[in-house]
């Protein structure tokens, strides 16, 4: 079968690879969808921190099952996507239902090899009904989860000012699923661009260009001076992150999504007086994949909508550099395999 290796910082190479040979417990899929996240460009840069090379890239997957091993209520055939975090089932977040934050965890496309590929075996406990959706939407369930988790994790209430600083993909599902839970979502980031898609695609209540703009005055002249009792960071800016606890309104929570190499800095005084809380929010779970699934069969999100780039297997080599330029307009790129 083909594949494309990141095989250092800033270097793809396509190869051929035998076809898997099925393990016990594992079903095998012929990948059809391969999502472009910020997770693949950032390793592609070499700023991804939990990163190794050389690595098969590639985990936001629609795919055709095509060996159903050990997979009880699946159908070889069917359309299926599946959860990318192959975690080891006995530690303590395992035990207490957190696969999602394994301590063994491995992400693939991250940690084992991922889905850019023509065919991918993954554990069948992993997999998740396609229910009907299309390949294309089958793909975008898991980005959509990260945003819905990190929602949850935040546990966003009706009419809470919902501040998401950062308008990429992530962001954008983290607003989707804010508006789901009956939030008044607040969109921040330096791309004007984006934050039309946000006005136009999401109908989000209040945007913020942050080159431009008093970041507090406009938060305070939002909120009637109480500031957002949520913040959700999907930036990965150390920047952002540590200017963001500035903005929270006291007693509030701050989750971060976004993820960096370095550290956190804040003002002890400035925190403690909020009685803030601070969560980190990684991956998903199985819960947040079908309320995305079920969100995508209702209407309540269009995932067609974050779909900008479409490209062939073939041309992914060619084309990848270009999505991390802002200009390009890239929200969400897709590989047809």
């Amino acid at each position: 079968m083909k594949i494309l290796t990141c095989t250092t910082p800033g270097q793809l190479e396509y190869g051929i690879a035998e076809t898997p040979q099925l393990k016990p417990g594992y079903s095998l899929l012929k990948i059809k969808r391969i999502g472009i996240c910020g997770t693949d460009l950032h390793a592609f840069e070499g700023t991804q921190p939990f990163f190794s090379y050389p690595r098969i890239l590639g985990h936001e997957l629609a795919a055709e099952l095509v060996e159903a091993g050990d997979a009880e209520g699946f159908q070889k055939g069917e359309a299926v996507t599946f959860i990318p975090y192959f975690n080891c089932g006995h530690c303590i977040a395992c035990r207490s239902g957190k696969a999602n934050c394994c301590v063994n965890i491995q992400v693939c496309g991250v940690h084992t090899d991922g889905g850019m590929a023509e065919y991918l075996q993954v554990p069948s406990h992993l997999l998740v009904h396609g229910e009907g959706l299309s390949f294309d939407e089958l793909a975008l369930v898991e980005p959509l989860a990260i945003g819905a988790h990190g929602v949850r994790r935040a546990d966003v209430k009706a009419d809470e000012f919902v501040l998401v600083i950062g308008a990429g993909p992530i962001g954008l599902g983290i607003m989707e699923f804010a508006r789901i839970a009956g939030a008044k979502v607040i969109a921040a980031d330096v791309n004007e661009q984006r934050l039309n898609f946000c006005r136009e695609n999401l109908k989000v209540d209040y945007t913020i260009n942050v080159k431009n703009e008093d970041v507090t005055e406009r938060l305070k002249e939002i909120t009637n001076s109480d500031m957002p009792t949520v913040i959700i960071d999907a930036t990965g800016n150390q920047k952002a992150i540590n200017g963001a606890f500035l903005y929270l309104a006291h007693g509030g929570r701050y989750v971060l999504v976004g993820l960096q190499r370095d550290e956190i800095i804040v003002s002890h005084p400035e925190f403690h007086k909020r009685e803030s809380t601070l969560m980190s929010s990684r991956n998903a779970t199985r819960e947040d994949f079908e309320h995305v699934i079920g969100s995508m069969k209702s209407g309540l999100v269009n995932p067609q909508t974050y779909i900008t780039h479409r490209v062939t297997f073939d041309e992914v080599k060619d084309q990848f550099e270009s999505w991390l330029n802002p200009a390009n307009g890239v929200i969400k790129a897709i590989v047809e395999v």
